[in-house]
């Protein structure tokens, strides 16, 4: 159990490092889109934010659900 809960305080601590490091790097992003969801529409965003905040959204979702299916083993 303690292995675990390293293991995901590193995923947390890595991914918010990342995050991080996106937010100060998108800071003179020009180019803003939207999305379109299946009832509503987001705010203008850069792209660079909508890229990077799914990638780290799934490699949270990711890593997280193999752990599980791990520890179940």
């Amino acid at each position: 159990m303690i292995d675990y809960i390293k293991k995901i305080s590193l995923i947390l601590l890595f991914n918010t490092f990342i995050f991080i490091m996106m937010l100060i790097s998108i800071q003179n992003s020009n180019y803003k889109s939207k999305v379109n969801l299946i009832f509503f529409e987001t705010i203008n965003l850069p792209l660079s934010f909508i890229i990077g905040s799914s990638f780290i959204l799934g490699s949270l979702t990711g890593t997280i659900a193999i752990s599980n299916r791990r520890e179940k083993n």
